[in-house]
């Protein structure tokens, strides 16, 4: 088998070649002869003159080759005590008739639904029934309340809504049509219909326009797959944390699922018949592409969970999940990992379960700090594989590949550019950064598939957002470096890069420096205005639990300590003198810790509190230590 820098090295000197090679896994309806059109730069297009249903290489051909009794989804419940299976015959039918209910409503092809669902088995039956339709599906994360949920009504206008009657966070039932009502309402362009999942926890009361799932179910007639255009819509994923129009990132249907089909024997190394569990949300890019989309295209089993990785009982519920499934490969983000670490920092709960079917652990999500990746590789005994790429990527940037061959690990650095992507490091003028100096990580052009070709509706805003700060390059607004090896290392945002006294520095690095503390659980650096400085750094740490912080003088010394290594390992230009210790960071829904919010609330420039966010409470108690109040 040929190793990375060969399988690299081909995907950049025969793109088209290794792209149709690779679109050979899937099954078409009209086969590619083209690999690119690159008629309409930067506007790229993959495989234009296929043709294929996405949802049939999902499911329908795996039941067709005879595999229709292997498990294709295990939903898991631990906020309901629940454990369901489907078969890929049985997801295969459950996905029809549904594409049957959305049809009745006068869904077809080309129209959009929006799915605002919690994280239950129907939420991806209702993905992969749109697909089977060839409608486009826009997902709105569960967490969303009204008014964010409206303005991406307005935006998709779609023929039909999915909700459910209620979603569980923790211990706490959240009544869902209340809000899509009142969504619906505060909308300028109203469904024809919505299709709503009752759920036992909180059954809703049924309107005009709403139709029951079941009952729907139990009189439609099962839906055939429409072929559609390679280049057609599969679906439209709003960015999170976005304000005012939101932007929509457009997904096609071919080279999306011939990138995802090659990811996942390539990159996370399971094959047909073998279990990823990722846990993430169906509402985010990883959900669309890790638990939906991806595992099936392979024949595999995904894990769909319904919880939290640590308090739905205990801090085990990952491993519980892994040995009672034989999870082969676990794909979560960094945060969770944190949670589980201070929860459990001696790793007790692993001891608890079998889990030898596990091999690999892929983080992705935001910067993986050094301490959590040594934590965990020391604890689980496995390749723990950091890996990095964006919404608006759809599959991994960088990865250490583990199915082509496993790379040399460099802790804080999520290993080399996967196949397809020229990845570089520019500089404020365009030129390429020396290797270790910090710049500006930019991909080339034209961006591999499954990248998206456009945002919905909006093409002035993807060239004015993406494409043109650096001419024939895509701008990920991400900072960092290539070091000699070739080994990207992301940073952070480029607005998380600070100036103090005309040093250029990444609150990145230091936060490396601070989560290497033995005490320290998870932090945050922030820049700050400064009258002398222009900028200087403020540090926020949460401690591991079963730390003493009330022991006399702790806090003091702890300060000092941390201070100290930040001058130590970074330099006093750093100017790291503030350090504050608060029992939690604010963060959205998706794990990302809420930084520019934080830099707002501490400059005076606060503006409205993310919709994204995943516990007020948390920011409102860290507000007075921002302002110094």
């Amino acid at each position: 088998m040929a190793g990375y820098d060969e399988i690299f090295r081909s995907s950049v000197e025969d793109r088209e070649g290794f792209w149709l090679r690779a679109a050979e896994a899937l099954d078409w309806h009209v086969a590619p002869t083209t690999a690119l059109d690159e008629s309409n730069p930067p506007f790229y297009r993959w495989f234009p003159d296929g043709e294929l249903n996405v949802a049939y290489n999902a499911l329908d051909r795996h039941v067709d080759a005879g595999h229709g009794d292997r498990t294709a989804l295990v939903y898991d419940s631990p906020v309901t005590g629940t454990k369901r299976s489907y078969t890929y015959a049985g997801l295969r039918d459950e996905v029809a008739t549904f594409a049957g209910v959305l049809r009745d409503q006068g869904v077809g092809y080309g129209d959009r639904v929006v799915i605002y669902m919690p994280m239950v088995p129907e939420a991806a039956i209702a993905m992969l029934a749109c697909a089977r339709l060839g409608a486009v599906h826009s997902v709105v994360f569960g967490g969303f309340a009204a008014k964010e949920l409206a303005v991406r009504i307005d935006d998709a206008a779609p023929k039909v809504v999915v909700s459910a009657s209620c979603g569980i966070e923790g211990s706490r039932v959240i009544e869902y049509k209340p809000l899509l009502d009142k969504a619906i309402e505060l909308s300028d362009r109203k469904p024809t219909s919505t299709v709503i999942l009752q759920r036992e926890q909180a059954p809703a009361r049924l309107g005009p326009i709403d139709v029951d799932w079941a009952e729907a179910a139990a009189r439609a007639t099962p839906a055939d797959p429409v072929p559609v255009r390679s280049t057609d819509p599969l679906y439209v994923l709003y960015t999170s944390g976005t304000t005012g129009k939101p932007k929509g990132v457009v997904r096609d249907c071919g080279g999306y699922a011939t990138a995802l089909a090659w990811s996942m024997p390539n990159i996370y190394d399971v094959g047909a018949g073998e279990t990823l569990f990722t846990a993430s949300d169906v509402g985010w890019v990883v959900g669309h592409s890790y638990i939906v989309y991806a595992p099936l295209l392979a024949g595999a089993t995904t894990v769909l969970y319904e919880g939290k990785p640590v308090g739905t009982p205990d801090a085990g519920q990952f491993w519980r999940v892994v040995a009672e499934n034989g999870v082969k490969s676990v794909f979560t983000a960094p945060t969770a990992f944190r949670a589980i670490k201070k929860e459990d920092p001696n790793g007790e709960f692993v001891a608890k379960y079998d889990l030898s079917s596990l091999k690999y652990l892929f983080l992705a999500g935001e910067r993986l700090d050094p301490e959590t990746y040594r934590w965990a590789a020391d604890l689980l005994g496995i390749p723990v594989i950091d890996h990095w790429w964006q919404t608006e990527t759809g599959w991994p940037i960088a990865a250490n590949p583990a199915g082509i061959e496993l790379l040399e690990v460099k802790p804080g650095s999520p290993t080399r550019p996967m196949p397809g992507w020229d990845i570089q490091v520019l500089d404020e003028t365009g030129a390429p950064a020396e290797h270790g100096v910090d710049g500006a990580i930019v991909a080339k052009l034209p961006l591999p598939p499954g990248a998206f070709p456009t945002l919905w509706n909006d093409d002035e805003r993807y060239l004015n957002s993406y494409m043109k700060a650096f001419d024939g390059y895509y701008l990920t607004g991400d900072g960092g470096h290539l070091d000699a090896d070739g080994y990207l290392f992301v940073m952070g945002r480029t607005d998380d890069v600070i100036n103090v006294a005309g040093h250029r520095l990444s609150t990145g690095g230091m936060e490396e420096v601070l989560s290497s503390h033995t005490d320290i659980a998870e932090c945050a650096v922030i820049g700050v205005a400064d009258t002398m400085k222009g900028q200087v750094p403020r540090g926020f740490v949460v401690l591991k639990s079963g730390v003493d912080a009330d022991a006399e003088g702790y806090e003091d010394t702890l300060r000092a300590e941390l201070v100290q290594m930040v001058r130590d390992q970074i330099g006093a230009v750093a100017s790291l003198k503030d350090v504050a210790i608060v029992p939690a960071l604010p963060k959205t829904r998706s794990g990302k810790i809420l930084r520019k919010t934080m830099r707002g609330i501490a400059d005076g420039t606060e503006e409205a509190v993310p919709s994204t966010i995943d516990d007020a409470s948390v920011l409102d108690t860290l507000r007075p230590v921002l302002r110094r109040e």
